[in-house]
């Protein structure tokens, strides 16, 4: 796959289920350094984010790394050693978040006939969530599925094959927000069934607010 390395684990098998891609490859500017390795509760931003998703019903999870990719590896498979985890290091990542997103759909349209989308910086999106994303969407047949907070949509995202066209489409820092406003009725917006916290950690003062409501350690 042309820009592309990829570090692929046993469990990587063929099937038709559900993976996740989780998006990490930016260069954190907004935080000065990068947050995927910034320690969330005693880990690592990224692999926090990546355990929760391995220990979700996603039947593969593709890590999507870009900036300083070597060395977030390095620390997100120390802690993440599941046969479900795939490592690519999207060597375009600088061209914007469309060409992450593009590296995990090729890696994984061969084998899963659903992919769905989690940001490396969302650390407080729990198995459960995913869990009930995967469960809802599957079962009303839409093309497409997301988590709701209130009014607003949000991470994660789920997409089925019908949309991986689209999705391949993308060009430039573009998510895939777009689709939802082009196909609203092909959509299925899930509303978890606990209170969720669907932050995003980009400046050193979410850091700092992240911190502040982690429940102490020991």
């Amino acid at each position: 796959m042309n820009g592309i390395n990829a570090s692929t684990g046993p469990g990587a098998a063929a099937g038709s289920g559900v993976a996740g891609i989780l998006l990490a490859a930016g260069s954190s500017s907004r935080m000065g350094t990068p947050k995927q390795l910034l320690p969330v509760g005693g880990v690592p931003l990224a692999a926090r984010t990546a355990a929760h998703a391995l220990s979700s019903r996603l039947d593969s999870v593709v890590a999507v790394l870009g900036h300083r990719s070597r060395e977030i590896e390095t620390h997100l498979l120390r802690h993440c050693a599941d046969p479900k985890l795939t490592v690519l290091d999207n060597r375009r990542w600088a061209e914007g978040i469309s060409t992450s997103i593009i590296a995990g759909l090729s890696f994984v349209r061969e084998r899963f006939d659903h992919a769905m989308i989690l940001l490396g910086d969302m650390p407080h999106v729990p198995p459960s969530v995913i869990d009930l994303l995967i469960e809802r969407y599957l079962d009303s047949g839409a093309c497409m599925g997301a988590v709701v907070r209130g009014e607003c949509r949000c991470h994660p995202v789920v997409f089925g094959r019908e949309m991986y066209g689209h999705l391949q489409a993308l060009r430039g820092d573009v998510g895939a927000r777009a689709l939802f406003d082009a196909f609203p009725q092909q959509v299925c917006l899930v509303t978890p069934d606990a209170p969720y916290d669907p932050r995003d950690i980009d400046t050193p003062d979410d850091y700092a607010r992240l911190c502040d409501d982690l429940p102490p350690r020991g």
